[in-house]
């Protein structure tokens, strides 16, 4: 049975219109409507909330479609690493162009305003590490497969495997150095 099936097989059981089970799950009367014709999937928060009203596990609504669920669970996934990914990388860029400007503008202030921004940056790249890791993706090559819904094969991954301490060596020089001519150049423009 689709979870469609689901969700109006337990509605009607809880004696629930569309409407009233709309409002105890906080969405419009459309939304329950789409789903139990299958126009649309409720997402993972909607599906708890499904699951706890109708006193069922999540696993007893999702019987049939877990594929489906599968690809939900994979696309939120791919939404959050990509939400991270973007925050990371706007504060590293902030991170690097800043620390000259606060100086010489701010003093001591500046200074420590810069400390401010490098510690919620590294906790930032430690979240997208973590994410990585939890998501088994370490390489370009696995991230842009990752994020456009796809997966490498055994002999491919194994060796995108291989090339990961590399990588994580280059990618360090490579910091190093832009940091190093981004200080060099911000030094020469506020002298």
């Amino acid at each position: 049975m689709e979870l469609g099936e689901q969700i109006k097989k337990h509605r009607n059981i809880a004696g629930l219109s569309q409407e009233a089970l709309a409002e105890r799950i906080y969405v419009s009367r459309q939304t329950i409507s789409n789903w139990e014709t299958s126009k649309n999937y409720p997402d993972i928060n909607s599906l708890i909330r499904l699951s706890e009203v109708f006193g069922v596990s999540v696993d007893d609504l999702l019987k049939g479609d877990a594929e489906v669920i599968k690809q939900m669970v994979k696309q939120e996934d791919i939404n959050d690493f990509t939400k991270m990914s973007r925050i990371y990388t706007i504060l590293l860029f902030l991170m690097l162009i800043s620390p000259v400007p606060l100086l010489k503008f701010l003093g001591l202030v500046g200074i420590g305003i810069w400390a401010v921004l490098a510690v919620v940056t590294v906790l930032v790249a430690i979240m997208v590490e973590k994410k990585k890791k939890n998501l088994n993706i370490q390489t370009f090559r696995e991230i842009d497969a990752f994020l456009n819904g796809q997966t490498l094969d055994q002999i491919e991954a194994a060796k995108e495997e291989g090339k990961r301490p590399y990588q994580k060596i280059l990618l360090a020089i490579g910091c190093a150095v832009i940091a190093l001519v981004v200080a060099i150049i911000m030094g020469l423009l506020l002298k």
